[in-house]
């Protein structure tokens, strides 16, 4: 068996030690190649391990052959395609925010609006997918809170359901169910 000194090194004397940045960018590789799908979980682990122990740099890239990496016009690409499909994103929720039915937000100090079906609430929704009791806007700390009470088919703001409790604001577009609005000052 031959010890490590012994095997041929890449300059002809020592062998030359990877750098930190060399072994982080085989980790990068295996986990871009582990996220999309290109390698099993047993084999990201062993691969992984197999990369934290080597010691040369064709050890390295032997682990990293099969996967390839996007080149730099790849990614500027893909990664214009992304900024473009999230300023649709954006345009499309301004659009229908314009189009959407005003709520007002109550005069601060005011009691919580309570919004539901019940018709003891302050905003009577009379839809089959608001519930009873579906949520409450309050003005707290000079900011304003919309809290979900446990409805069935949820409250959201701007597309993302509200869990518990969220800030909001004049222009944010909200859900009650099926039912969207946005939101206004008087």
């Amino acid at each position: 068996m031959t010890s490590p000194s012994s095997l041929p090194s890449e300059s002809g004397t020592n062998p030359v030690r990877l750098t930190d940045a060399e072994r982080e960018r085989a980790l990068e590789v295996l986990r871009e190649g582990a996220a999309l799908g290109r390698l099993s979980h047993d084999t990201f682990v062993r691969r992984m391990e197999l990369a934290l122990a080597a010691r040369r740099r064709d050890e390295l890239a032997a682990l990293t052959a099969d996967l390839r990496t996007e080149g730099r016009w790849s990614k500027l690409v893909l990664g214009s395609v992304g900024a473009v499909s999230g300023f649709t994103v954006k345009l499309r929720r301004a659009w229908q925010s314009e189009r959407l039915p005003k709520l007002l937000l109550p005069a601060p100090g005011a009691y919580p609006l309570r919004i539901g079906r019940d018709p003891a609430n302050g905003l009577r929704l009379s839809h089959d997918t608001v519930s009873r009791l579906h949520a409450e806007l309050s003005a707290q700390g000079g900011m304003w809170v919309l809290r979900d009470l446990g409805s069935t088919n949820g409250t959201s703001v701007n597309g993302r359901r509200v869990i518990g409790a969220a800030v909001v604001q004049a222009g944010d577009q909200v859900s009650f169910g099926s039912l969207s609005f946005c939101l206004a000052t008087a």
